[in-house]
């Protein structure tokens, strides 16, 4: 089916292709769900959604439930499994075709799965891929700027994520966990019976006495007359808010405050979110996943305070995908940077040195300068070489964005095998800073 759907998209208009891509879609969910014999309907079905920190919020709900007891299936954006036995995914997909989805689902309930927690993209939801799935909590950790490429206008992706919340009012628990410091949270809110909100800055969960270090976080976070005293060992301010989540996600199921407070502490990282490298330098070296906007703002404001030194940012933006969120990330990373080197990304057919053109120009707004404080070098394991060059104090760090815990980078000519990680290790090792 998805051979097929490749061949039809290139021999008609885009434009006309979007608007009957949702029936094939939905032909391909409706067929693999009769398959595999509706595999979902026997186990219980958690989804997360939203623009930023699905994938860590997907990961501390599992590692949460598994710490209870609970035999729990994951599907996300970098891994897929059961308990301690977790794979990377290699589909640069967050959500896979629904020939795929199911398969894995009856794999899991052949396993003798309870929950699925599944991450859900607003792709999957606007294209009926995950039809057939009856999620029982829907999880909205927030909704920016970001694939207008494909949803058109920011209401039409709005809406995509929502029906998330639609879906899950029809089954089970029909419980929802949304993101009060959203400016959209209503709009979640009203279209389940039952939900919670959360945030640190409004909510009814909330999280207050908030201690921020390089590699961790602490903070407790308050409702009604319960108190939880969380520890994430993921930093940032976001990643208080993906905690947040899970949290209200323990409470729902009965879990206890002993429960959650562990299975969240349990968490010792994700990759490529906020992974810190370490070969023997100095100075500080992340890589991180953030590729829009309001990540970028979030991140850089939680480094920002802590970097007492230079920050130097390396990153692209993908070919073929919003070009409007370009300008936006230069501005950003040049407000809180003291240095940014721009690179490839999933450029696909698109021209590097156009995107990184286009990310120039919002750097420039923010006040750097080519060749002072704005570099473009394409090739990125040559930017990255370049930007741990610029860095010789322990009180330095360098942030490495966008590709994460991918495995390829894919240029005109297709897929190469790429990981970050073990880029920046290699050189750093060659260096021998």
């Amino acid at each position: 089916m998805t051979d097929i759907r490749k061949v039809v998209k290139k021999l008609i208009p885009q434009k006309l292709f979007k608007q009957i891509e949702p029936t094939g879609h939905l032909i391909e969910a409706v067929v693999a769900n009769i398959r595999y014999g509706f595999p979902s309907r026997h186990m219980h079905v958690i989804g997360v959604t939203g623009t930023n920190g699905k994938t860590t919020t997907t990961y501390l709900i599992e590692k949460m439930l598994s710490d209870a007891g609970f035999k729990v299936g994951m599907l996300n954006t970098v891994s897929v499994g059961i308990g301690d036995d977790i794979k990377l995914q290699t589909e640069h997909l967050t959500t896979a075709q629904s020939s795929i989805l199911q398969r894995r689902l009856r794999d899991f309930k052949r396993a003798g799965v309870e929950w699925v927690v599944l991450e859900t993209s607003s792709h999957s939801l606007a294209q009926n891929r995950i039809w057939g799935i009856p999620y029982e909590i829907a999880v909205i950790t927030n909704v920016t700027h970001e694939h207008l490429d494909y949803h058109s206008n920011f209401n039409n992706y709005l809406e995509a994520k929502r029906r998330l919340f639609s879906l899950a009012s029809k089954h089970g628990l029909k419980f929802g966990v949304v993101n009060a410091d959203g400016p959209n949270a209503d709009k979640f809110i009203k279209s389940i019976p039952r939900s919670v909100s959360y945030g640190i800055q409004s909510g009814q969960l909330r999280a207050d006495s908030i201690k921020l270090a390089v590699d961790h976080s602490t903070f407790r976070a308050s409702i009604d007359k319960e108190t939880y005293d969380i520890r994430i060992n993921i930093p940032g301010e976001f990643n208080v808010s993906n905690s947040l989540a899970a949290v209200a996600v323990g409470r729902e199921l009965g879990l206890t405050k002993k429960q959650i407070e562990q299975g969240i502490a349990a968490l010792k990282g994700v990759e490529g979110r906020m992974t810190s490298i370490e070969a023997g330098q100095k100075f500080k070296v992340i890589v991180d996943f953030a590729n829009t906007p309001d990540g970028y703002e979030k991140l850089f404001a939680s480094l920002r305070p802590s970097v007492k030194g230079k920050l130097v940012a390396v990153f692209g933006s993908p070919g073929r995908r919003d070009e409007a969120k370009r300008p936006m990330q230069g501005e950003i990373a040049g407000r809180y940077c003291d240095e940014v080197v721009l690179t490839e990304d999933d450029c696909r057919d698109t021209d590097p040195n156009e995107i990184d053109q286009q990310i120039a120009d919002g750097a420039k707004k923010a006040g750097k300068i080519i060749n002072k404080d704005l570099f473009i070098i394409v090739d990125r394991e040559s930017a990255i070489k370049f930007a741990l060059q610029r860095v010789d104090s322990a009180d330095d760090m360098v942030v490495l964005l966008g590709k994460g815990h991918e495995r390829t980078i894919t240029r005109a000519d297709g897929e190469h095998p790429w990981c970050e990680i073990e880029v920046a290790r290699k050189v750093l090792r060659d260096l021998k800073i």
